[in-house]
């Protein structure tokens, strides 16, 4: 069985230093799997993060997620930031939709060391909704990197001070895996927690 994820394209990838440590990788999801991770992608109707235990999606998906969890893609990126990650606990969440609200500047919690964002839109024309890697907590518009949503395209950062990123707003679909090395278990059950919260939120709530 073919490989999903392209480890030799993220193994060839350089750090970027600048304004934070961060990777930008096209094409992380090799091209003859696309079309099925995109197909098995979970049908999510409401916008925000869902954590995996509330979605139900198809094997392909899972076969994704396997490889994410995986000891060769961790060791690649702990190399490249230089941090160690064997044994931290993950956080997976799934976007599908995005509301006028999402997008705002942030550098993410202290309880998360590296954050991973995996896009599957099949493409992307929208202005709006591309993820800008930002030099301050002010100006959306002073950005290093912009990166549209399309599928397989992957940014990983080292969550610091300085990790600020957000994006100009959109409303529909946004197709997304966000995956997190935390600092402990307990950080990442509270997290998870607070995600299947929202969810049930949502499934009452029409314009949640």
């Amino acid at each position: 069985m073919m490989p999903i994820l392209d480890l030799p394209a993220l193994d060839a990838t350089p750090l970027t230093r600048e304004p934070y440590d961060h990777m930008i990788v096209p094409g992380f999801i090799r091209a003859e799997s696309r079309d099925a991770v995109t197909r098995d992608f979970p049908p999510i109707r409401k916008h925000g993060l869902f954590p995996l235990s509330v979605l139900r999606y198809g094997a392909a998906f899972t076969d994704l997620l396997g490889e994410l969890e995986g000891p060769k893609f961790e060791a690649i990126v702990a190399a490249k930031f230089g941090v160690a990650l064997a044994g931290l606990p993950k956080l997976f969440t799934v976007r599908g939709r995005c509301a006028m609200k999402d997008g705002k500047i942030h550098t993410d919690s202290l309880d998360k060391v590296v954050t991973l964002l995996l896009y599957l839109n099949s493409s992307w024309e929208a202005g709006g909704g591309r993820l800008r890697v930002l030099r301050s907590a002010t100006n959306l518009s002073d950005y290093a990197a912009e990166i549209p949503p399309v599928a397989g395209t992957l940014l990983l950062f080292r969550r610091s001070e300085r990790s600020f990123h957000g994006h100009e707003p959109f409303i529909g679909e946004r197709r997304a895996i966000q995956m997190n090395w935390m600092t402990d278990a307990a950080s990442r059950d509270r997290e998870e927690a607070r995600h299947r919260f929202s969810a049930r939120i949502k499934q009452f709530v029409p314009f949640a």
